[in-house]
């Protein structure tokens, strides 16, 4: 039995804030159990819902030194799904209604927690073979695991795996204040270890020191060594590109399953979604007060309205789009401009663009169940986990070459009747209104193709058992067998 120990910030069901939860909330469950053991430390936030509390067992506690005084550190534990999730306990740290406040407190709480990760194992009685450490908020593990705790009989053999979800963010602040913080000596603050642009970087050290590192797709892998991507580490992951994998993230295909879904009205599968699927399209036009007419080609937008999302590019084409006979449902929020600009566009074409400028679960599961086609012309796309829904729902993506987008949509290729989705190259707003005038053109002029791309999307397997036996076969491969 290999023990595989994940360390997060935020895990589906308990806490959410983005993709990073369902990777660490889905992905232990899927591993083969004759095999693996996969536990999960998470903090104990108080923003964590009362019912999910209620089932917490408390273990116990002690105190550890940190910031130059004796910290309290509670332990609890519950098992949800089949899983262990332990979560680590100190309400100073761990209150407040949001699980991220600002970076220098988030600095301070993260390196509290990942000290208190390691420490726990000997209490509760699990050594990990393998700790696979998430995002800059446990970049510190594989560090400690080289230094403090490499001595202790209980940690020697442990390894350790980093996992980039977001490069962008790093954990970066002044050297002093890590350095303090995380009590490590000066050694480690040099240009080859923490320290980046004569700051400490949290994520580089778990860069450095972890024993292989994986991001969210295979295109992400190569595209972080750029310097366009890269975000100053470019250098870094160059030189471990030997210890480097791109692992595409899955979804949930018991939620996400239009035959079974509980938020849309006209279920449907694989076999019947011809009849079945443009009832509910009918649906939500009606209820966003937009014209119903079959033949307006509906496009679909769930997501952050930010400048990573291509919203630029959006906003470029928006008045050349809405020229077309086709309809645009947006669903988030994010930077004013952007909410304001769709907001300006549902008053204008008030029968062609919806903005619904909030978020809701159930209406991001009828956009994925009713449109025709789904956009993301993303800058840079790690991932990606709505291309997925959409595929899973028949709702046709329309998306950018870039990171798991390029890796996940099959440009259709009229010649060989083949693909999933329609894409373009360049960060390009003409390129884009190009790809959706293709798509736009096959949907009106050539229903049976249409239909055939739809299937092929549908067959389509992006569930969390495929990534779970890649992430299986890297764990073996560190240990050797």
């Amino acid at each position: 039995m290999k023990n595989i120990l994940f360390v997060a910030s935020e895990g589906v069901p308990f806490v959410k804030t983005g993709g990073l939860a369902d990777v660490v909330g889905s992905l232990p469950k899927c591993f083969d159990r004759e095999y693996f053991d996969c536990r999960v430390i998470l903090p104990k936030y108080l923003c964590i819902k009362q019912e999910l509390r209620d089932k917490m067992e408390y273990l116990t506690n002690f105190y550890m030194e940190y910031d130059q005084k004796q910290t309290y550190v509670g332990i609890f534990r519950s098992v949800y799904e089949g899983v262990t999730f332990y979560f680590i306990d100190n309400e100073y740290y761990f209150a407040g209604s949001v699980p991220y406040g600002n970076i220098l407190w988030d600095i301070e709480k993260f390196i509290f927690f990942s000290r208190a990760a390691l420490s726990i194992l000997p209490v509760v009685g699990f050594k990990p073979d393998i700790v696979h450490c998430h995002d800059w908020q446990t970049g510190l593990i594989p560090v400690y695991l080289k230094e403090r705790f490499h001595d202790g009989e209980f940690f020697r053999d442990i390894k350790s795996v980093m996992t980039i979800h977001n490069l962008k963010f790093q954990g970066n602040w002044d050297v002093p204040t890590i350095k303090a913080y995380s009590e490590l000596p000066d050694y480690f603050f040099t240009p080859d270890k923490l320290e980046s642009y004569k700051d400490a970087n949290m994520l580089k050290g778990g860069l450095v020191y972890a024993d292989a590192i994986t991001t969210v797709s295979e295109t992400y892998a190569n595209e972080i060594k750029t310097r366009f991507y890269g975000e100053g580490l470019d250098g870094l992951l160059s030189a471990r590109s030997g210890d480097l994998r791109g692992i595409v993230n899955g979804i949930d295909y018991k939620e996400y399953n239009p035959s079974t879904d509980k938020f849309i009205r006209y279920k449907y599968n694989a076999r019947d979604f011809r009849k079945e699927k443009i009832k509910n399209k009918r649906d939500l036009q009606e209820s966003l007060n937009l014209e119903v007419d079959d033949r307006k080609f509906m496009i679909g937008i769930v997501s952050r309205l930010t400048d990573q999302k291509g919203f630029d590019l959006i906003a470029f084409m928006m008045e050349e789009l809405c020229q077309m006979n086709v309809q645009i449902v947006v669903l988030g929020t994010g930077e004013e401009r952007y909410e304001n600009m769709f907001r300006h566009y549902d008053w204008k074409y008030s029968n062609k663009v919806s903005a619904n400028i909030y978020y809701s679960e159930e209406l991001s599961h009828k956009i994925y169940a009713s449109c025709d086609a789904f956009l993301m012309p993303s800058l840079f796309e790690p991932c990606g986990l709505s291309q997925l829904m959409a595929l899973r729902y028949g709702t046709v993506p329309i998306v950018r070459e870039t990171g798991g987008l390029k890796d996940t949509v099959e440009p259709y290729n009229e010649y060989e009747s083949t693909g999933t989705g329609f894409s373009f190259v360049n960060y390009n707003a003409h390129e884009m209104i190009g790809a959706i005038r293709y798509a736009y053109d096959v949907f009106n002029e050539k229903k049976r193709e249409w239909n055939k791309i739809i299937d092929r999307a549908m067959a389509a397997d992006f569930s969390w058992n495929v990534s779970a036996r890649k992430y299986q076969e890297m764990y073996d491969w560190m240990l050797g067998y």
